[in-house]
């Protein structure tokens, strides 16, 4: 008996643990196609794609096609064509890229040329020195890109024997500065690896294209693009596909006022056929109150998963933009504010030239390693008086001189745009009457006109001495005394400038000017920054 009852127990225990593990299974099912729905739900449709193969060698050939016809003819497409060393043409299209990164291909093409003059290996750039690659860099912007290049060559030739990666992953790897698109356009560019490229002008192409409209910066928006042009690249001409595209964003599909018309890929682009049939259906709809006639346009097409598909968009259509209603980015954060207090030096050399003091910015950070007039961030609370005060300190130790802030003249202000910074210079000047000052240090030295125009400082400096030199320019048209310039205007240059004049040219943009000499009262007037005088 209690055998029987032993297993008519353990039989019970068996029947429940089945029966448990038969509900867990179910409730484990259940789970996991609701999971499947829901990821179903949010996963991207075919509308945002290019499903039909067919289609996609029909948009390669449109594209190439055009391409063949219109492309520019630039410096770095000609010699990736043309140059036979794997090497250079490697080097050359990595140069290119980095300066083409945040800057208009008119402004690069000058650089380049330049560039690839003075360094056309990789072993010649390396061997140059950083305050070269800087002094050449001047005036292009974004000056770590410089620094970067600079430092990949150097690890090339030290490290990688000179010969630069030849696969789009170690490009990616071991080249500093080169991110996935970078290394993506020279892989396919100069080594013709099959790889898709996404700039800012393929992101906007494919957003149109394919209507995708949700937030173009986001993970699930970026990496779907990447999988769209893998897709789309021609595995005969990669580089030219990759190419082509960025054209076509460049001079076609951009961002404010897209020229439809002349689209080689019109026919696949859904944003487009979107504008085209809601423009019809308007037609069709007043036609139809003349006519009385029932419309006979088909609906537009839109992805089936709206409202949970991530790359749709979650704003609602704007007829006024059109095709510009893709593809979407987040409202920029408003440039951070900067007040820079900067003094313009200068001294008399001893070929009676005069020369200008510059000190050299740190190695890191905005504007890294080059040169620039001595300046002091303003702080808002600090007065103007504490201002000048600072400044007055601060060139006092640079060239070891106890001067007076009656010594600085008051010159103006010059606003220079950053991509994250609204700077405004504000300028002062300080003319020495000896050369009685500390000798150069290695971040500070003395200039001529000249140098100054080919050292390595930025935009913003070259503004400010613009500014500067216009000044000279009033006080020596004002100077009627019958002596020469240099015995003259160049010691007392801003003598002639009067506080209140300062104040006044400030206020209007008129300098109001008495020469010590004559009786005659001058007035300069600013006309697109070209000045000039008239006697009342």
């Amino acid at each position: 008996m209690n055998k029987l009852r032993s297993a008519m127990h353990k039989g019970k225990r068996v029947g429940l643990e089945m029966v448990k593990k038969g509900t867990a299974k179910r409730k484990k099912s259940e789970t996991a196609v609701k999971e499947e729905d829901t990821k179903n739900d949010s996963a991207p449709s075919t509308y945002h794609t290019f499903p039909d193969p067919a289609d996609v060698v029909l948009l390669r050939s449109h594209l190439l096609n055009w391409y063949d016809k219109e492309k520019r003819e630039l410096p770095w497409r000609t010699l990736a064509v043309t140059e036979s060393d794997l090497n250079i043409r490697t080097y050359a299209v990595w140069v290119s890229e980095i300066m083409l990164q945040q800057t208009q291909v008119a402004t690069v093409i000058d650089y380049y040329n330049k560039w690839m003059k003075r360094w056309p290996t990789v072993q010649d750039l390396a061997a140059a020195t950083l305050e070269e690659v800087n002094q050449m860099w001047a005036g292009l912007g974004y000056y770590s890109r410089g620094k970067r290049l600079h430092e990949g060559s150097q690890k090339v030739v030290s490290e990688l024997k000179g010969q630069m990666p030849h696969t789009v992953d170690s490009l990616l790897k071991q080249l500093p500065g080169v991110g996935r698109y970078t290394a993506a356009a020279i892989g396919s560019i100069s080594l013709g690896q099959v790889t898709g490229a996404v700039d800012g002008n393929v992101i906007r192409v494919l957003c149109r294209l394919r209507a995708i409209g949700a937030d173009s910066t986001s993970p699930p928006v970026t990496e779907a693009l990447w999988s769209l042009v893998n897709k789309l690249v021609d595995p005969e001409r990669p580089g030219d596909f990759n190419q082509a595209m960025m054209e076509l964003g460049a001079r076609v599909c951009t961002p404010k006022g897209p020229l439809c018309s002349q689209c080689p890929v019109q026919t696949h682009c859904r944003s487009y056929s979107k504008v085209h049939a809601k423009q019809e259906k308007k037609s069709q709809k007043l036609l139809g109150k003349l006519d009385r006639k029932p419309s006979t346009l088909p609906d537009i097409e839109e992805c089936v998963n709206s409202g949970t598909c991530p790359l749709c968009p979650s704003e609602p259509w704007d007829d006024k933009l059109g095709v510009q209603n893709f593809p979407r980015k987040p409202a920029k954060k408003p440039p951070r504010v900067e007040r820079t207090l900067t003094c313009v030096v200068l001294r008399t050399g001893e070929d009676g030239e005069d020369e200008y003091l510059l000190t050299q910015r740190p190695n890191k950070g905005l504007l890294a390693g080059l040169w620039e007039f001595p300046s002091l961030l303003l702080d808002d609370k600090s007065s103007e008086v504490k201002h000048k005060r600072a400044l007055c300190a601060e060139i006092s130790t640079l060239v070891g001189i106890n001067l007076s802030e009656s010594n600085f003249k008051c010159v103006g202000e010059v606003v220079h745009i950053f991509s994250h910074i609204h700077q405004t210079y504000v300028v002062h000047s300080l003319s020495l009457k000896d050369r009685d000052t500390q000798t150069p240090t290695e971040s500070t030295q003395w200039l001529t006109k000249s140098a100054l125009q080919e050292a390595a400082v930025s935009t913003g400096v070259k503004k400010v001495f613009i500014l500067f030199t216009q000044c000279v320019c009033v006080c020596v048209r004002v100077c009627v005394c019958g002596l020469d310039n240099s015995t003259c205007c160049t010691r007392n240059r801003l003598d002639y400038l009067t506080q209140k004049a300062q104040q006044k040219a400030l206020a209007t943009r008129r300098c109001f000017l008495s020469s010590p000499i004559s009786h005659y009262r001058f007035v300069l007037q600013f006309w697109k920054g070209a000045p000039w005088l008239k006697i009342l």
